[in-house]
């Protein structure tokens, strides 16, 4: 078994023109180059065999290489006496968003919902079920966990079903959480998601007069996202279209956003997608996967395509979108620039699946409709198949202190922290990547999973691996990346 040296090997001062490597990991990208990452995420593409002369410590001072490790904190030596200060202020940096805990709360308000989406992640209910609905009472005590967060930005989310067959509810939340607010004092916003299909004046005055973001669902064109997004009549994207239209006009264009999942369907069309997101005036794009809890399980359309077909999908639309800014139209891949602000940048997008530490609980948590708390969103979906291991309490039997410092959610925590997990904790790309424990425990049964069968995994080394060969191959495309890293 390799042991460390005693202390004061590394306490000797290094000879003349000597360094000492700081932490590092790297990771083959294609031909002979290989990736360097350090822990804040900084890295350098180099061939094999100067990795080989670094790792042998034979780099020499006046290899540009030795300038741009050093300038980058892979080595210190004799000039270097503020290189770990500035290094460890980076890691205070990037660690720093732990200290807010929990800024996005989840309130489902119904379950009821008058689409009958294939791929819907929650088991619906009919538009007539009012026992789905959430109460004043389950309310007003998820709103009694809300400000025991330590965060001084709180973001209260209204999800279903469709959210808005529960108005009453909605306004009575966002009013009572304005009036407790005025002793609070948080930075709060309010987001409504909503499939825009009953969106009438009652709810864009509710939404103009406490500043409420709009978010739908828009999954391309009308063929495309009706067969996506059923309902009755067949006119879901008409009246996504139309609620979109009478939503900026009441609120203004930036107050309302859209997403998009990629069913089977979608797999031929990220062009025709990406186009109708252009034509409705958005500014980007988020190309989301389907993921394997609720009722796309059941209906089998998690299993309609594999990981190799989504990332096909993925980057053809990619190389689109980044072939659309080179020719001047300037356009985002939202995924693409989460994670291009782990790599470009010394802050942290918040986006719960590129968290490590997991984001469950501490990047958002979810309020059921019927009391009962959630880890995250996909905790929730993943009880609806009978699952409930990520449930860390109910607002009416459980103190604050027993559903966020609890066993429920403090062991998945700690166990998927992936600095420390295997393969995650020496793979280069552990700076940029997150930890799922409820994605894994839902497709192989425990929080870490075997990272060689992770699609999780996968999907997202491929990805680094294609934005890193981008940025390297093509200069003028690192114009575009840090344009899209830099976006707040």
């Amino acid at each position: 078994m390799a042991k460390f040296l005693a202390l004061a090997e590394y306490e000797k001062p290094m000879a003349a023109g000597g360094y000492r490597p700081l932490p590092y990991r790297f990771m083959p990208l294609s031909g002979d180059r290989y990736v360097l990452t350090n822990l804040v995420g900084e890295f350098v593409i180099t061939e094999r065999q100067s990795l080989r002369v670094f790792a042998d410590g034979q780099l020499s001072y006046q290899d540009e290489l030795y300038s741009e490790l050093k300038s980058k904190h892979f080595l210190i030596d004799g000039d270097s006496d503020v290189a770990l200060d500035l290094l460890a202020i980076k890691v205070r940096t990037k660690l720093s968003p732990l200290a807010n805990f929990t800024g996005l709360h989840i309130f489902v308000v119904t379950l009821r919902c008058e689409h009958s989406c294939p791929y819907c992640q929650v088991s619906r209910a009919n538009d007539d079920r009012r026992e789905f609905d959430m109460t004043r009472e389950t309310a007003l005590r998820s709103l009694d966990l809300v400000f025991r967060s330590p965060s001084p930005a709180i973001k209260i989310e209204f999800q279903g079903g469709e959210s808005l067959l529960n108005l009453d509810l909605v306004e009575f939340i966002i009013e009572e959480a304005k009036r407790r607010n005025e002793h609070e004092q948080r930075d709060l916003a309010f987001v409504l998601a909503t499939n825009l299909a009953v969106l009438d004046d009652r709810v864009l005055a509710l939404a103009a007069r406490h500043q409420v973001l709009i978010s739908t669902s828009l999954d391309g064109p009308a063929d495309l996202h009706n067969k996506n997004r059923p309902r009755p009549g067949g006119d879901s994207h008409a009246r996504a279209i139309a609620g979109i239209h009478r939503a900026r006009m009441a609120l203004g264009r930036d107050q309302v956003g859209a997403l998009m999942t990629t069913t089977a369907a979608s797999l031929s069309r990220v062009r025709d997608i990406i186009d109708e997101y252009i034509t409705q005036d958005f500014d980007g794009i988020f190309l989301r996967p389907l993921s394997p809890y609720g009722f796309a399980v059941k209906t089998k359309s998690y299993a309609a395509y594999n990981e190799t077909k989504w990332l096909d999908f993925y980057f053809e639309g990619l190389d689109y979108i980044i072939d659309l800014n080179l020719g001047g139209f300037p356009f985002v891949e939202h995924y693409a620039a989460m994670i291009l602000q782990k790599m470009l940048t010394p802050f942290q997008p918040g986006y719960v699946d590129l968290m490590s530490p997991a984001g469950i609980g501490i990047g958002a948590v979810v309020y059921n409709y019927d009391g009962d708390v959630y880890a995250s969103d996909e905790a929730r979906m993943l009880a609806e198949m009978g699952d409930t291991r990520f449930r860390i309490g109910n607002v009416h039997a459980n103190t604050y202190e027993e559903i966020f410092l609890g066993d429920a959610l403090l062991d998945p925590l700690e166990q998927s922290f992936a600095a420390s997990v295997p393969m995650c904790s020496w793979c280069a790309f552990e700076p940029w990547c997150g930890s799922d424990p409820v994605f894994h425990h839902a497709t192989q049964g425990d929080f870490v999973g075997k990272k060689p069968l992770s699609a999780f995994c996968g999907r997202n080394m491929m990805i680094f691996k294609g934005l890193l060969q981008r940025l390297n191959d093509r200069p003028q495309v690192r114009e575009v990346f840090e344009r899209w890293a830099n976006i707040r």
